[in-house]
């Protein structure tokens, strides 16, 4: 029972914690957002994306460094309180949004696995301007241009995007995709993905999701004009030209890979564009901050480690979190 009551503690915290941290990253955002559009989109993506991951990694920290050793060392392992409904269904939801994240995650990895496969066993290899990663040609009826993979990036492109788009508006589409995996992209919206699954009766988390992808879009844009602010307009004229090739009602088929279109709706397409074209005419001669300056993702989570593992070497502090265990377990009789 001692390990059952501590499991059930240690699940019921980690939702009270994510669920809590999630919302205020929710409210920062709304009260950043406004100022959030005179940054580059680079910037947005970046603050979206930690405001979407920190409160799922900064609660799984705090659980794992401060009060599951608090409970292990000061709970006493005789007399100790029993399991509540309350506890246990709290407990329950977050073991649920643990394991709905794990069984996703190993869904979407196979579905993209076998379609990755199936792509190849009829792909060729081409050498693209600008592409260092794997490249391949495909026959599909999808105008795909998509960066498949999360630590071995592949490039597939289809082959009526080759015929279809001249070499200017080709280089500056194989210059977005080259933003997307410089950005880490399909790493980052995995992150995501799973912080959102974690918390699945939390939805107030979607709108930065769905705020995320449109900025990692736009930044990925940005990215390909960094250099030459007239590619912006290459690169709204091949969005034009591919939009058309995409069959009417048709989607994306792969569950996990950074498209270059068909991945947002027309409202979220005519923004690209527009903004495209803006860029094109900006009279700023600064290119927009490049994705590698941007390495906002790991240094707050790694400093948030370092803080709690040096704090919880004080007993004082564990025997303060014990106390917090205890009143949490009252409060949930």
């Amino acid at each position: 029972m001692f390990f059952l009551l501590g499991i059930c503690v240690v699940l019921a915290v980690m939702l009270l914690l994510n669920s809590i941290a999630s919302f205020l990253a929710s409210l920062l955002w709304k009260a950043l957002e406004s100022g959030a559009r005179t940054w580059s989109a680079a910037s947005q993506a970046s603050v979206l994306c930690l405001l979407r991951t920190l409160p799922v990694v900064g609660g799984i920290t705090v659980v794992a460094l401060l009060f599951a050793p608090a409970y292990l060392t000061h709970e006493p392992r005789t007399n100790h309180e029993e399991i509540t409904l309350n506890l246990g269904i709290v407990a329950f939801v977050s073991a649920l949004g643990v394991v709905l994240a794990v069984v996703r995650g190993i869904v979407t990895w196979r579905a993209t696995a076998r379609l990755t496969a199936d792509w190849l066993r009829n792909a060729e290899a081409v050498s693209l301007p600008r592409i260092t990663i794997p490249a391949f040609r495909i026959e599909h009826q999808f105008p795909v241009v998509a960066i498949v993979g999360t630590f071995r990036p592949r490039l597939f492109i289809a082959n009526q995007i080759l015929q279809s788009l001249t070499d200017d508006e080709l280089s500056a589409t194989l210059a977005h995709e080259v933003g997307h995996v410089v950005a880490r992209d399909n790493l980052k919206r995995g992150l995501i993905r799973a912080c959102r699954d974690m918390l699945l009766i939390i939805p107030c988390g979607r709108r930065l999701d769905s705020a995320w992808k449109e900025a990692s879009e736009a930044a990925a844009d940005e990215f390909a004009a960094r250099s030459d602010r007239m590619v912006g307009l290459d690169l709204a004229s091949a969005l034009v030209k591919i939009a058309r090739l995409v069959p009417v009602g048709s989607r994306p088929t792969l569950p996990a890979g950074a498209y270059f279109v068909g991945g947002e709706d027309l409202t979220g397409f005519k923004a690209r564009v527009r903004n495209l074209v803006n860029l094109a005419g900006s009279r700023s001669s600064n290119p927009p901050a490049a994705l590698t300056a941007k390495l906002p993702l790991w240094v707050p989570i790694t400093i948030l480690v370092v803080l709690l593992a040096a704090v919880s070497i004080e007993s004082h502090v564990l025997v303060l979190t014990h106390t917090v265990i205890e009143h949490a377990v009252y409060l949930l009789s």
